[in-house]
């Protein structure tokens, strides 16, 4: 049983702990628990802390300095992951880091290679890697039902800026460059590095229409290495919505939602499946604890979580310049 601590005692903090663990012991099959963290606002926690028996510490160094944790998860502001990981690895805790990575590929860079300097793992929550519908899409575009890939369509979007208030993390453009990305949007910039691999380049218009806050309306153009096309949004005061589609010479996958896949192929009929809910963030949790003990490595490439990050860098430097900007490999 990996022992760990929550480090942002938040709402996605306790998503992530309630996901594996209910009144203080792991959840049927869960090999992960959570006996400590630290949060900013400790009285905002303190009730929900103790249901879990999960110990308030000060701060991150005292969850580092404590021998009963092993590895940390980290929910925290995007801009204070890297450091918070290099210090993790260099105090020996393996770590699992909420998305976005980091803002920026250098630091992205470093906090990978302080982890594999310390021999630890690093674990970054991009929950939709554990859909099982996304497995299928996998399996199809390697197994050549879709031909050769022509064409990505990402959306993934929601409300969420309407809860924002001037002071919130999240509601700083330091922390949520392109509106809904942080939060939203660069779940489907690592859905398609998953299925369709690297980006070469992009092109963002990114802008406020309705938000006092952020911008509430972030797309993008961009082209993979292998020659498809990429047209990508994510909108920041909209309903919610998930829709990734792929289109081929000889057919074409839509996942709409986490648990509808529909297939139409050039010939012949189509169809439509739908696939059981998954919790995918008790799915992720367990997949670290997995890699931990030495088991299967966590199916999320650390070149890949370095990748999807200078995505995200590019697209800041493309909205910013209004220009096409190349991804740095």
């Amino acid at each position: 049983m990996l022992k760990a601590a929550i480090v942002g005692m938040g709402r996605w903090g306790q998503v992530l702990v309630n996901s594996v663990q209910g009144q203080g012991a792991p959840k049927q099959g869960a090999p992960i628990r959570f006996v400590a963290g630290s949060t900013r606002s400790p009285d905002k926690a303190r009730a929900w802390a103790a249901e879990q028996q999960i110990r308030i510490l000060p701060d991150l160094d005292a969850v580092l300095a404590d021998p009963e944790v092993q590895a940390v998860a980290l929910a925290t502001p995007h801009a204070q992951h890297a450091e918070q990981v290099v210090a993790a690895a260099r105090a020996g805790k393996h770590v699992f880091v909420e998305k976005p990575f980091t803002l920026d590929r250098a630091s992205a860079a470093a906090a990978v290679a302080a982890c594999w300097e310390a021999g630890v793992v690093m674990a970054l929550g991009h929950n939709r890697r554990f859909l099982p519908a996304v497995a299928q899409m996998k399996q199809m575009l390697a197994d050549g039902s879709l031909g050769t890939l022509l064409h990505v369509d990402g959306q993934f979007s929601g409300p969420g800026a309407r809860a924002y208030q001037p002071g919130m993390w999240r509601a700083d453009r330091a922390e949520s460059p392109l509106g809904g990305m942080g939060g939203m949007g660069i779940h489907m910039i690592d859905m398609i590095i998953n299925l369709a691999g690297r980006f070469r380049q992009v092109s963002v218009l990114s802008h406020a229409q309705v938000s006092r806050t952020i911008d509430d309306t972030t797309a993008m153009l961009g082209l993979l290495e292998r020659g498809a096309t990429v047209n990508f949004a994510t909108l920041a005061l909209s309903p919610s919505f998930w829709r990734v589609a792929l289109y081929g010479t000889e057919g074409i996958l839509v996942l709409q939602g986490h648990e509808n896949l529909s297939f139409t192929p050039r010939e012949g009929e189509g169809w439509v499946k739908n696939f059981p809910k998954t919790d995918i963030e008790a799915a992720e949790l367990a997949a670290f604890a997995t890699a931990v003990a030495g088991g299967a490595a966590y199916p999320l490439p650390v070149e890949e979580a370095i990748h999807g990050v200078a995505v995200f860098e590019a697209m800041i430097g493309a909205a910013a310049s209004s220009s096409c900007y190349a991804v740095v490999a």
